[in-house]
């Protein structure tokens, strides 16, 4: 099928920018796809209590096409945005099928913590997107009922994989009132990282978020779990000597204390590992918003960066005292 026939068209230069920004969200067996003529947005979610999005900006490929279809009447409301479901795993495999892996990076030292060898290589100035960018990729679509077909080509070997494609489910998105926020932070990714880490060791049911009000001089974001091993809290504190505090920035109008699955959370990780920054925001309702920003190699122009985000249902306290999540609630 010639490439004009299709739908959409879209060529990367770094199929392993492709493979990491989508294995930040890689919880589930299964992601939703919608094309639009800014970016490709996947989306994948865990039942009614987790969902997490990547938005791929067009900047980000080398070229980007999208023909889409107007109404035949201008009184005709214009068409959706195409969108399907593919499985996940199948992608992932496809995008990494020349086994791409970063010759630079260091050695994992610490074979319990598999983000150590990230972290260290970060500390040594490694960029994991722009030291090996290995791979050209074409991703094509012609349309509902189509595959998604994805072309690799590295070194003269060439690799044609058709991926089947499924009916979108349309779930509604867990809802995040951006303007009745109770808690905003900016902070480093990888404090949020370690933090994570070092309270899974406990392994905790889990996971409670608690944040003191910013009027005080010194404000405090805990985060704290209990499990058969004993329990543990990390602070972050917004008093501090250094020049670069953890906390960047730090907004919560009153005491605020949510709890969440720890898995839920922990099944952020990735994202962790790979951003620079995170923006950990609570809304009135306990909605936990994680938005990290990761660098990456624009080659159309973009600003070099974009975001994964994470939204995560609080869970509740039931009258049994026992907790029970908040999507249950009627």
């Amino acid at each position: 099928m010639a490439i004009d026939s299709n739908l959409f068209t879209a060529v990367s230069s770094s199929a392993r920018q492709l493979l990491q920004l989508l294995r930040c969200i890689s919880f589930t067996d299964k992601a939703h796809v919608r094309i639009a003529q800014e970016g490709l947005r996947i989306t994948t979610e865990d039942g009614s209590v987790m969902e997490a999005f990547v938005f791929i900006e067009k900047s980000l490929f080398t070229n980007y096409t999208y023909n889409q279809f107007l109404p035949a009447s201008s009184q005709d409301d214009p068409p959706d945005s195409p969108h399907f479901q593919v499985s996940l795993a199948s992608l992932l495999e496809t995008l990494n099928i020349f086994n791409l892996s970063d010759p630079n990076t260091v050695k994992r030292s610490d074979t319990s913590d598999p983000y150590a060898a990230h972290r260290l290589s970060r500390h040594a100035g490694i960029d994991a997107f722009t030291s090996h960018t290995a791979g050209i990729c074409t991703l094509s679509y012609a349309g509902e009922g189509n595959p998604l077909s994805i072309h690799m080509t590295e070194t003269g070997v060439t690799t044609t994989c058709d991926l089947t494609t499924y009916d979108p489910i349309s779930n509604e998105e867990i809802p995040f009132a951006r303007d009745a926020i109770a808690l905003k932070t900016i902070m480093r990714s990888t404090s949020l990282l370690d933090a994570v880490n070092e309270l899974s060791s406990l392994n905790p049911a889990t996971i409670t978020i608690t944040a003191t009000g910013s009027t005080s001089s010194s404000s405090v974001l805990s985060l704290s779990a209990a499990g058969s091993l004993g329990s543990a809290t990390v602070d972050f504190s917004t008093s501090t000597p250094s020049d670069t505090p953890v906390l960047e920035t730090y907004t919560c109008h009153r005491k605020t204390s949510a709890s969440y699955t720890f898995s839920l959370l922990k099944a952020a990780q990735r994202a962790m590992a790979t951003a620079t920054k995170v923006s950990l925001r609570i809304d009135e309702e306990g909605v936990l918003n994680l938005q990290f920003l990761i660098d990456v190699e624009a080659v159309g122009g973009g600003n070099g960066h974009t975001f994964v985000e994470f939204r995560v249902v609080p869970l509740v306290e039931g009258e049994d005292g026992t907790v029970a999540d908040e999507s249950d609630e009627d």
